[in-house]
């Protein structure tokens, strides 16, 4: 009856596992200015310990969630990073401080070395500077930081690997998540703005914080868009309504007009 009453368990669990989507189960949700646990251990790529926040040593950090060994996205994920950091004047290392940051428990340091090293044949001068950190650690220290900062993802055990999203999240140098960028490679502009903003003076020159005061942030789409545009299209739509308002109240007193003049 033992072994009945298990087999029967089996059989009902078998629907809800069938209809088990990882992929529906990723996401990232808004928590900005949430704070983000910098003080768990995690280890380098040469396999030495370290914390996010001897990582960050008072500067932003990019943090880039993937999978070392991934075989799909994330190597992609680090290229597009990397592209967006060479076009601006911003120095991984000196303003801010770049992060793969592994999300699956399973790997070692040495998964952390094989994706640095292959980022290096088209980055190398980023590599070799020292300007990005790989990181790998334990499961509970991993979903502290990817909790907090709205990052989820699941196990998918068809392809052994974990779903996620491809997205780069901007720290503020104690630890709260200022913005998250989202796609295969950020804007330029976007991460430029989203340092700057994280750097809270600290980064960027003054020039940057006037830039900002031309942008808005929008959590939707990850992007930064521009203020001026926003207030010119708001001014034209308004003109338009107060032109035609016009328009309509000068057809109504002509018609009025029409009529007391017939005899």
């Amino acid at each position: 009856m033992r072994w009945l009453a298990l087999l029967l368990s089996l059989f009902a669990a078998a629907p809800a596992l069938a209809l088990f989507d990882p992929f529906a189960a990723t996401g990232i949700d808004n928590r900005a200015g949430a704070s983000v646990p910098l003080d768990g251990t995690f280890l380098q790529a040469s396999g030495t310990p370290i914390t996010l926040r001897e990582l960050s040593e008072g500067k932003p950090l990019v943090l880039v969630p993937v999978v070392h060994d991934c075989p799909n996205i994330c190597g992609t994920t680090l290229r597009g990073v990397a592209d967006s950091i060479e076009q601006i004047r911003f120095v991984p290392g000196r303003d801010f401080t770049l992060v793969a940051f592994g999300i699956d428990p399973r790997e070692q340091p040495a998964a952390a070395q094989r994706n640095l090293d292959e980022l290096g044949r088209s980055a190398r001068q980023l590599v070799e500077s020292g300007g990005i950190h790989a990181l790998t650690g334990a499961e509970g220290t991993i979903r502290a930081v990817t909790y907090a900062m709205g990052f989820r993802y699941a196990f998918n055990p068809d392809a052994d690997q974990y779903a996620h999203l491809a997205a780069t999240a901007v720290l503020t140098p104690d630890g709260r998540l200022s913005r998250w960028l989202y796609g295969l490679a950020p804007d330029p502009t976007d991460l430029r703005l989203a340092l700057t903003e994280a750097g809270d003076g600290q980064v960027g020159s003054f020039a940057d914080q006037l830039l900002l005061l031309c942008y808005h942030y929008d959590p939707v789409t990850g992007q930064y868009g521009s203020t001026i545009w926003t207030i010119l299209r708001t001014g034209g739509v308004v003109s338009a309504a107060l032109l035609f308002g016009f328009i309509g109240v000068a057809l109504r007193r002509e018609r009025k007009t029409v009529r007391s003049d017939a005899p």
